[in-house]
């Protein structure tokens, strides 16, 4: 299949792999940023290919990870109401609150839908006039855009039973959380290409600069990851702690000039909590006041609500790569994907997930021969 294949190849892959082994001399840590990433890791045994100094640590870039409880509790509120029709992407249906999912409250009466796109259930709200429509708005820069467009949309059109509950997330401030934690190991980064793909690369030089820190832009095939993995190893090698694009195919530096635009109009940044890792100062968008009549949030009144994390579950620790999954107790024994204590074994890029579906569940090395690339 052209343009995946080119990106699959195995013999290629080999050649970065024995670059890299060429360069590195001692033991690094590096963090993919992506969810998706990490899956193309796990899925591709590419971390068990690598030398064994260089380990990979899975960071918080799961958008349905990271949204915290107490926003799932104001959606399972909200959608429990008889006047709402609350609409969703399918992977947010199981992810658990404090006592249920949407999928209970669909099982109990409610009229949770799940949609393919914010405009989808914009549609619905034209359609069902006397409902209030509610469109569960998540995720990092990637899908802020569209959402913003469809916020935009409804005021243009006038379409006023139309709402968002917003839980929009931005990576630059959770990456100066992780590197300013006690417990930090990152020594580089590997930055999410369809993050940069939209805000470009500007954000990232000053945190380069303040922590010392390689940021290499980095797609989702194998090669993309290979080649982010020895471009900043590389930079480690040398002492060297700069933005370097290795995804340019779909990201340039400033981005994408009127996605960015978009978000400016309609979102202001916010402090956001984060699930398992706590807030993070300006690390989130919410609706600007020019919108407000469209915040699910305010028009509901759901603030105030007090949730529960299940004491066993340590995806807060996995998010910040401080274990890996399979070293939490829960894993793969109380917390499976039909039984979830959290969103990480959930959600489709959940860590937890990755290392549940690839059956990673321990750390014995694979040899190099019995694990292929592609």
């Amino acid at each position: 299949m052209k343009y995946l294949d080119e990106f699959q190849n195995p013999e290629l892959a080999r050649r970065l792999l024995g670059e890299i082994r060429a360069t590195v001399t001692r033991p690094w840590a590096l963090m993919e940023v992506c969810g998706g990433q990490t899956h193309t890791i796990i899925r591709h045994g590419i971390d068990q290919l690598l030398p064994e100094e260089v380990e990979l640590i899975h960071g918080p870039g799961c958008p349905v990870c990271v949204t915290p409880l107490a926003v799932i509790d104001q959606a399972l509120e909200i959608a429990a109401r008889p006047e709402v029709i609350f609409c969703s992407f399918g992977d947010m249906l199981r992810v658990p609150g404090t006592d249920r999912d949407l999928f209970r409250v669909r099982g109990e009466g409610g009229d949770v839908r799940v949609v393919y796109s914010p405009l989808d259930a914009l549609k619905i709200a034209q359609q069902n006039p006397h409902r209030e429509v509610v469109f569960f708005g998540i995720g990092f820069e990637t899908t802020a855009p569209p959402n913003a467009m469809t916020v935009y949309q409804a005021r243009k059109l006038g379409i006023g039973n139309f709402s968002m509950l917003v839980s929009h997330v931005r990576v630059p401030p959770a990456i100066e959380a992780i590197m300013t934690s006690s417990s930090c190991r990152v020594q580089g980064f590997l930055a999410a290409g369809h993050v940069c793909s939209v805000m470009g690369t500007d954000e990232y030089p000053a945190l380069a600069d303040r922590f010392r820190v390689p940021i290499v832009v980095t797609g989702f095939e194998p090669l993309d990851i290979l080649e982010g993995i020895r471009r900043t190893v590389r930079q480690l090698e040398r002492g060297e702690h700069t933005v370097d694009n290795a995804y340019p195919r779909a990201v340039r530096p400033d981005g994408n000039p009127a996605a960015r635009a978009m978000l400016a109009d309609v979102f202001e940044v916010t402090d956001r909590s984060w699930r398992g890792i706590g807030t993070i100062p300006a690390s989130g968008w919410r609706l600007s006041d020019r919108y407000r009549d469209h915040d699910a949030e305010h028009r509901f009144s759901v603030g105030g609500i007090t949730t529960r994390e299940p004491a066993a579950c340590r995806s807060g620790e996995v998010l910040q790569g401080l274990i890996k999954p399979h070293e939490c107790e829960a894993f793969g024994t109380t917390c499976t994907p039909r039984t979830p204590l959290g969103a990480t074994m959930v959600s489709s890029e959940g860590a937890c997930a990755a290392y549940y579906l690839y059956r990673r569940l321990g750390s014995t090395p694979i040899p190099l021969e019995a694990t292929p690339v592609v």
